[in-house]
This record gives structure tokens, C-alpha cells and sequence, in this order.
């Protein structure tokens, strides 16, 4: 994969230093894309990503981030126009997994840090990057990283699985209201990855066999496979793809339907 479909592109994705950003960032350098990279705790993982991003013969710029803070994210995109200049893709990537937890035990900080992180985060970054874009003369592409539990919940995780659902209905909302705005917004609802949120799986063989059983393809997919079907809907060759979701997920959903 290295058609140069990103060609004069600026990319901002969040959680870059590891997962699925990591990939989606490095993807887009590959295929011609520039790149502002964020990181919450991980600099040396974003770094690392910075340092691919550039063997790629793209720039590269590395930021921290608390996205569940309005304000900073507000200034990062003033720090990110004046590095790369204005983005034109926007990947909301970064994210928190479910805690395992009944509603009955959670804390009010528990609940309040998975809504702040998965869906107030990528709802200020959107906010922000339409105010950027908006007047530009180009064209924008908004992703966000949902998950097949948008659909499907799960017990024990009530936060990951609201979070997940308010933003595929925040992916919707926004199409109906940047369809003439020449901003194309859709999402990506991967099924099992093998990222940190998955390190158990990666780490055991038998749990990660344990854990396909239910995916029909019988295997998990890697951050790559999610990062191609990015590219795909940021390209040009997807103009007319708007407020859909993109499942990548070996049928796992199609599962979940059969042995009533």
C-alpha cells in the first residue's frame, strides 16, 4: 500500500503512540499524508511513530494531549496549524477500554473518565477541526474509531459500550450537518484487534485461541487491517461514502445472531 492517495494531506490522530492510531498514522504517511501525532502518557511510543512517519518521507509532529480537556484541545490546533498548517483529516483513534465492571460498582469517576475520553474528546477535536477547515477552500474527512460494541453490549462495560454508541450517533449528526460543507464523516467499528487493549490475548496463545472462537474468520485482526479501510475512506476514492459505518470485524456481529 503506497499510492500516494493522501498526497498534500495534513492527518491529526489521536492516540498515535500505540494501536490502531499508531497504524492509521503511519499508513497515511505511506500514502503521502504529513501527520500530527498525540500521546496521553506514551512519548516514547509516539515518538517512535514519528520516526516511521518520517522514513516514509513525510513531517511529523508529536504532541501531548488530554483530550477530556477542552481547552487543551482547543490549543492544540492552534499549535498544529502552526507546525503543519491546517488539517484535513481528522483520525479520533484515542480511547479507553471497559473496566469489567457492573453499573452497580462504578464510580462516578469511572463512568465520567470513559464518556470524557471516548466521547467528549473526539466531540471537541470535531468541534475544533470544523472551525479550522471551515472557509479553507478544502475538502476535510472526519474518522472516529467506534467498535462493533456501538451494537453489541457487553456486560461489565456500560461506559465503553455508551461511550461507543454516542459517538457513532455523534458520526451520524455530523453528516447531516457537514454534507454541503464539502467534510465527508464516517466511522470504523473494528472487532477484536490485537492492540494494548487486547495485551492478554497477545501475550497467551491460549487465551487469544480462547477468545477468536466467536469471530468466524477465527483469528483477530491486526492494527494494520484497520488502518488500510483508513485510508480508504480518507482518499478521494470515498467522496461519496457519508455517515456510514465501516465494520472490520471477520463477521464477529454476523455471530452474534446465530444459536437463537
Amino acid at each position: 500500500m503506497d499510492r500516494q492517495r493522501l498526497q498534500g494531506e495534513i492527518a491529526f490522530v489521536t492516540g498515535s503512540d500505540s494501536g490502531i492510531g499508531k497504524a492509521t498514522a503511519i499508513a497515511f504517511a505511506k500514502e503521502g499524508a504529513d501527520v500530527a501525532l498525540t500521546y496521553f502518557h506514551d512519548k516514547q511510543g509516539a515518538e517512535d511513530t514519528a520516526r516511521q512517519v518520517e522514513a516514509a518521507g513525510r513531517k511529523a509532529a508529536v504532541f501531548q494531549l488530554d483530550q477530556r480537556d477542552s481547552a487543551s484541545v482547543a490549543r492544540l490546533f492552534g499549535d498544529m496549524k502552526k507546525t503543519l498548517g491546517t488539517v484535513t483529516i481528522l483520525v479520533n483513534a484515542a480511547g479507553i477500554d471497559a473496566l469489567g465492571k457492573p453499573v452497580s460498582d462504578m464510580t462516578d469517576e469511572e463512568w465520567d473518565n470513559a464518556l470524557r475520553t471516548n466521547l467528549y474528546g473526539p466531540f471537541y477535536c470535531c468541534r475544533e477541526f470544523i472551525r479550522g477547515i471551515e472557509g479553507s477552500g478544502r475538502h476535510g474527512t472526519i474518522l472516529n474509531i467506534t467498535s462493533v460494541h456501538q451494537e453489541i453490549p457487553r456486560a461489565g462495560a456500560s461506559g465503553y459500550d455508551a461511550s461507543k454508541g454516542g459517538l457513532r450517533n455523534l458520526t451520524t449528526t455530523l453528516a447531516l450537518e457537514l454534507a454541503e460543507k464539502n467534510i465527508n464523516v464516517n466511522n470504523i467499528a473494528p472487532g477484536m484487534v490485537l492492540t494494548p487493549m487486547n495485551q492478554e490475548a497477545i501475550d497467551d496463545p491460549k487465551v487469544l485461541e480462547e477468545q477468536v472462537q466467536s469471530i468466524p474468520m477465527k483469528r483477530a485482526a491486526q492494527p494494520e487491517e484497520i488502518a488500510y479501510a483508513a485510508v480508504f475512506l480518507a482518499s478521494d476514492e470515498a467522496r461519496y461514502i457519508h455517515g456510514t459505518t465501516l465494520v472490520v470485524d471477520g463477521a464477529l456481529m454476523l455471530f452474534q445472531g446465530q444459536g437463537a
